[in-house]
C-alpha cells in the first residue's frame, strides 16, 4: 500500500528558537528547538539539525563525544560507550538531510529524515547530549541564545 510510516518527533511540542552553526565560516547545519513546556531546558525537548554539508555519521558521533568531553559531564569510559552507540545510530548526512534528537527524562531518541534510527536509554547520556547545545558552557553560545529565544506566538 504505502511506504514505511514516517514519524513526527516534534508532535505535541512547541517551537522555540532556531539558529545556524558555522565552523570556520562554513554553514554546517541549521538548528531548531522544540519544548514540551514553558522551560526549553526541561524535557521533553526536540532538537532538529538540518545539514548543509556532507558529514559522515562517525564524524557526527566523534564531534558529539568531543563536545560532551569539553563540558566535563562524563568520564572517559562513559564517553567511549556513548561514542560507540552514536556511531551505530548516526547515518552519513548530505545537504538537506535532518536528524532530530528527542530528549526524554530517561532517554534520547533519534530520527533521520523523520524515521526512527535508534535510542540511548540512559538519562545521563540524554542530559549530556543536549547540553552540547543548551548548557551555558556550550562551545556555540550564539547558537544557544538563538535556540532559547522564544518564537513569536
Amino acid at each position: 500500500m504505502t511506504g514505511p510510516a514516517t514519524e513526527t518527533p516534534t508532535a505535541g511540542l512547541r517551537r522555540w528558537g532556531s539558529g545556524e552553526f558555522r565552523r570556520f565560516g562554513f554553514l554546517v547545519y541549521e538548528a531548531a528547538l522544540w519544548a514540551g513546556g514553558d522551560d526549553p531546558l526541561r524535557p521533553p525537548l526536540a532538537l532538529k539539525l538540518t545539514y548543509k554539508r556532507n558529514i559522515s555519521g562517525r564524524d557526527i558521533a566523534e564531534a558529539s563525544v568531543k563536545e560532551i568531553r569539553n563540558l566535563g559531564v562524563a568520564d572517559e569510559a562513559r564517553l567511549k560507550g556513548w561514542g560507540e552507540r552514536m556511531v551505530v545510530i548516526f547515518p552519513d548526512v548530505r545537504p538537506g538531510d535532518h536528524i532530530v534528537g528527542v530528549q526524554m527524562p530517561d532517554a534520547a531518541h533519534f530520527y533521520f529524515n523523520d524515521r526512527s534510527i535508534g535510542s540511548i536509554d540512559d538519562p545521563d547520556f540524554a542530559r549530556a547530549f543536549f547540553a552540547i547545545w543548551l548548557d551555558s558552557r556550550t562551545s556555540a553560545p550564539d547558537l544557544r541564545a538563538a535556540l532559547l529565544k522564544r518564537q513569536g506566538s
